[in-house]
């Protein structure tokens, strides 16, 4: 069974190229998937976090409503005391200052102050321990604006509730002064940001009047001041000390002579990690699914590929000649029928090219008979006619030996011709070869040539010159007949011009060959035969020979690593060359030519 050849640079095979597909395939699309489930998540959860800071601060406007009406229902109260609008008839400072200690212990306020109908502020009692020394004239400026709720006492914000006090019904009766009852703000920033997790801050007149931040993000988000302003309940993006908000502001109060707003601000750190822990999640489930899609495509790909590559090898083994390989039987439906195909085209090709190969035996044989016959029957005619007269006892010795002469040369010829077709018929099955000078072949072949009729008057010229001692392994009968071939077929190219043949044998060397010259001074190689000249039974303008000549010279030189060349051809010179390898144990004549050498013209 011949060897399969290997397949070279043909291309990407086929399961490779589906699996490398399926897998940019699959790592694209969940790629795709990532991000968009990711910005699918952040904006999911950036609306979240939007919709629960606006909840925070409706909450905390909730919040602060319910506890001002609280505050107000309780200051409405304790303006309605009978014992306070004694006190505040009393018209004395000190008096109405040291009985306020009991109202403001009873409100449970965290301020607590009373006026003059004027505004003018008598006592001021407050839990702060250190109290502003603007706290009189804001009262005092609640008293004239009735419509402001809040205050800002250094770092403390009051809601306040202010209600008359009135000697008599509250419709005609007198104005003794005004009550005064606040509440500080802090406690609702802590209320509302420890169950919301979030920050809080109030913003008056250009400063965080109270917060949950720390001071330094205090002082940044007062440099942020500008875009938030006008974001009333409309989250917004914000960095405060290397950590990243949403902030939401609502204005509390716009007729205060510095209106209040309330920022609620919500990190987005959480919500980061959590996309970033759904990020892992996802590309892991992808990973996970590229993976096991991989093995899929693996084993779905050598089901599909493995009889389309044993198919392949099938149709690479019948082109290397191998009719007997294994055609795959399974597959799917396309395999199969594929297979069966090539099964059927594989056998008629064999039917057909058995046919071919006897047709073509057939048409050898009939172009060799062809082609000795006339040479044959010329022989043999000579033959039988000279033997016809050497039957006569009337010839003289000397016609005896011009006819035995004869007769011998017809028998040579005949020998000859049948020892080409021998040659050409065994060629390459029983080539010897050895290590053998070079020079000494060339020689022999000469002195053949010499003796041959056609070769009678020829004049041969050699230049064996700095090759004497060229050693190559050859098989020396096989190259001497390939030389013979050739210098033969130069003196009869000189005798078919009517011209004395001239023949040139030449030898030299180039890289691993060695190259013998053999230029003759006939008409040339004919154009009709030049690109088949090598095939067998080919000649042109002879009168005997088979056609073998070159045909053996080439095959002689095929197995000994070369070739046989038609270097030029034209009128008066045709130049051919035989080419073989030298053996790498060639002697030194190989690569050391020797200097001594001869040249001679012989006749």
């Amino acid at each position: 069974m011949s060897p399969i050849p290997k397949p070279g640079r043909d291309g990407v095979r086929t399961h490779v190229l589906l699996i490398t597909a399926m897998a940019i395939v699959m790592v694209v699309t969940m790629a795709l998937l990532v991000v968009l489930v990711r910005e699918r998540f952040r904006a999911q959860a950036t609306a979240d976090l939007s919709l629960n800071l606006r909840r925070s601060v409706i909450a905390f406007r909730d919040l602060q409503q319910d506890r001002f009406d609280a505050l107000e229902r309780e200051n409405s109260l304790l303006a309605s005391l009978p014992t306070l609008k004694a006190l505040m008839t009393s018209g004395d400072d000190l008096t109405i200052q040291d009985g306020a200690v009991e109202y403001w212990q009873l409100s449970g306020e965290d301020l607590l102050a009373l006026t003059t109908p004027n505004g003018r502020v008598i006592s001021v009692y407050s839990k702060v321990p250190e109290k502003g020394t603007n706290l009189p004239s804001a009262l005092s400026t609640l008293v004239a604006q009735p419509a402001r709720r809040n205050i800002v006492d250094g770092k403390t914000l009051y809601a306040c509730s202010v209600r008359p006090i009135y000697f008599g019904s509250d419709v005609s009766g007198t104005i003794l002064g005004y009550v005064i009852s606040g509440m500080s703000i802090e406690r609702s920033v802590r209320q509302i940001s420890a169950p919301a997790g979030a920050e809080a801050a109030f913003l008056s007149g250009g400063r965080v009047v109270t917060s949950t931040l720390s001071a330094s993000a205090q002082q940044n988000l007062i440099a942020q001041l500008g875009p938030l302003s006008g974001a009333s309940l409309s989250p917004a993006p914000l960095a405060l000390g290397g950590d990243r908000y949403m902030a939401a502001v609502d204005t509390l109060s716009s007729v205060d002579s510095s209106p209040l707003q309330l920022v609620v601000l919500k990190s987005v750190r959480p919500t980061e990690k959590w996309i970033a822990r759904t990020d892992r999640i996802v590309l892991s489930a992808g990973l996970i699914a590229v993976l096991v899609g991989a093995i899929c495509m693996v084993i779905l790909g050598r089901v599909l590929t493995r009889p389309l590559e044993e198919l392949s090898r099938s149709v690479r083994a019948f082109g290397a000649g191998d009719g007997a390989y294994r055609v795959p039987r399974y597959g799917t439906r396309e395999v199969r029928h594929l297979s069966s195909a090539f099964a059927r085209m594989r056998e008629e090709t064999q039917r057909a090219n058995q046919a071919r190969l006897e047709s073509e035996r057939l048409a050898t044989i009939g172009l060799m008979a062809s082609s000795v016959s006339h040479d044959l029957r010329h022989y043999l005619a000579a033959v039988y006619a000279n033997a016809e007269f050497l039957a006569s006892d009337t010839l003289p010795p000397d016609e005896r030996a011009e006819i035995f002469a004869d007769i011998r040369s017809a028998v040579l010829g005949t020998a000859d011709m049948i020892e080409s077709l021998l040659i050409f018929s065994r060629t390459g099955s029983s080539v010897r070869y050895a290590e053998e000078k070079v020079v000494p072949i060339l020689e022999h072949a000469l002195s053949l040539v010499r003796a041959h009729p056609d070769s009678q008057h020829a004049i041969f010229e050699k230049d064996f010159c700095h090759h004497e001692d060229l050693i190559a392994r050859v098989d020396g009968k096989q190259v001497e007949r390939a030389v013979y071939n050739l210098l033969l077929n130069a003196c009869q190219a000189g005798l078919i011009a009517e011209r004395v043949p001239h023949v040139q044998l030449s030898l030299r060397l180039s890289g691993d060959f060695f190259i013998v010259r053999c230029v003759d001074n006939g008409n040339g190689v004919p154009e009709a035969i030049r690109m088949r000249l090598f095939d067998p039974f080919v000649s042109e303008g002879k009168q005997k020979g088979t056609g073998l000549g070159l045909t053996l010279a080439n095959c002689i030189a095929e197995e000994h690593g070369g070739e046989v060349v038609l270097v030029s051809s034209s009128t008066g010179e045709t130049i051919f060359e035989i080419r073989m390898l030298i053996s790498p144990s060639a002697g030194p004549g190989a690569a050391d030519a020797n200097q001594k050498g001869s040249h001679a013209l012989v006749h």
